[in-house]
C-alpha cells in the first residue's frame, strides 16, 4: 500500500462510510460497499471497520482497495 493519501472532499458535516467509498470511486454501489466491508478490506484510522453506516468526519483516514483516503472539507 502506498503512503500517499488522497483527499476526498465532502459537503459540510459528516458522511457515512458506504457513501464515502462510493464518492471516492472505491465501489459502485451500496451492495458492493457492503461486500467489501464484510470481507474486512477496509480500515478507518487504522482500525478494521465493517459498518457501512459508520459516520466519518473531516480528517478521518480510510484504507480501502490499496489506497489511503482522507475525508476532506470541500
Amino acid at each position: 500500500m502506498s503512503d500517499a493519501i488522497r483527499d476526498v472532499p465532502i459537503a459540510e458535516g459528516g458522511i457515512r462510510l458506504g457513501q464515502f467509498l462510493k464518492l471516492a470511486g472505491v465501489v459502485d454501489s451500496g451492495a458492493e460497499a457492503k461486500a467489501v466491508l464484510a470481507d474486512g478490506d477496509v480500515a478507518v484510522n487504522g482500525e478494521p471497520e465493517a459498518r457501512r453506516g459508520r459516520q466519518l468526519a473531516v480528517g478521518d483516514v480510510v484504507d480501502a482497495d490499496g489506497e489511503r483516503l482522507r475525508v476532506a472539507a470541500r
